[in-house]
């Protein structure tokens, strides 16, 4: 028996890529504080160590757990030392790679998420994070579309996709459907073939429909377990935190079936509720997952899947950008452009 050999695509050379300077633009916050906390600094460029990858930031993406944290809350407590450079998401440019053959090899387009709060965020013109939470940058998407996907299109991907098993005929109710988690939910459950039905604000309706909702519920007019009931699954980026939308949901659900709440310390007695229900409960956190982040990288390519960006700041807009964000109304994402692509 002959066996041919196995011949590797050829590949596209990579431009050359300049070495990093010593310094770089950041937005840093001192203590925490409101939106205005953030300010520009100039701070030492971060130096990978052994798997991690230094990137040229082109685009950062902005997320409610950033402003939690700036404001003292998320993920504040983990941050060891101030002045503190937040965010996670970021779309950009290889500069250093953990070794010569390695597949993100300098010159790499990749999107992923940073360790922050461990090291330092993605506020910034150069970012470092671990090889496993970085994924090739969807050919089809700028890097301002990209920047917007890694940490709601994980979390999304997490709660549909890892943790409902999103299937035909699954019954799927998603709170808060038209925001950054909420818009990939919406799309990653109809791709699999679950019923959606989503809460949201009217002017959102027809969108959603467009992105795969079944039905869509108008928070502000109708309360859902008027309208909803015997659902399988119910994805909850509110909590309890806004007129009970935790309690009311458990109504809704079939017996045994499974609620799953997102934000941070929106409802702690979810667990004890859920079980006096006869229904599943479980909080969620995000798990920056590289070969995740590369199948969905795919759908976005592929049009299966699409990342809505509302709007984008320049770096030294941040405050705004926070604003925005916690303003809580925004549809799909926020982003920052932190250089030229």
């Amino acid at each position: 028996m002959r066996i041919r050999p196995l011949r590797s695509a050829p590949e596209t050379p990579l431009a050359p890529v300049a070495a990093p300077p010593a310094e770089m633009r950041a937005m840093v916050v001192d203590a925490p504080g409101d939106a205005d906390a953030l300010r520009a600094a100039s701070v030492p460029v971060p130096s990978p160590v052994l798997s991690e990858v230094l990137v040229r930031v082109v685009a950062a993406g902005v997320n409610p757990i950033d402003a939690k944290t700036r404001g003292g809350r998320g993920v504040s407590g983990a941050i060891a030392a101030y002045p503190a450079t937040l965010g996670y998401d970021f779309s950009g440019i290889v500069v250093k790679s953990p070794y010569e053959a390695h597949p993100l090899a300098p010159g790499t387009e990749v999107f992923g998420m940073a360790s922050f709060p461990r090291t330092g965020g993605s506020y910034a013109e150069y970012v470092v994070a671990p090889s496993l939470s970085v994924a090739r940058k969807p050919a089809s998407l700028s890097h301002v579309e990209a920047a917007g996907a890694p940490l709601a299109a994980l979390t999304a991907w997490g709660l549909v996709v890892e943790t409902a098993h999103a299937h035909e005929g699954q019954r799927v109710l998603i709170h808060a459907g038209s925001g950054g988690v909420g818009h990939f939910a919406v799309q990653f459950a109809a791709y699999f073939g679950a019923h959606v039905t989503v809460t949201a604000s009217g002017r959102n309706a027809s969108w959603l429909r467009e992105l795969g909702a079944a039905v869509v519920i108008d928070y502000t007019t109708t309360r859902f377990e008027e309208v909803v009931s015997e659902v399988d699954v119910v994805i909850d980026l509110v909590g309890n935190v806004q007129s009970e939308t935790g309690t009311r949901s458990l109504e809704v659900l079939r017996p045994g079936g499974l609620y799953v709440v997102v934000p941070t310390g929106s409802w702690p007695g979810h667990a004890e509720a859920a079980a006096e229900a006869g229904v599943r409960s479980t909080s969620y956190k995000v798990i920056p997952d590289g070969g995740a982040l590369a199948t969905i990288g795919r759908l976005l390519d592929s049009g299966s899947v699409q990342v809505y960006i509302e709007q984008v700041f320049d770096l030294a807009e941040a405050p705004a950008a926070h604003r925005a964000i916690e303003a809580g109304h925004t549809r799909g994402k926020v982003v920052l452009r932190v250089s030229d692509g």
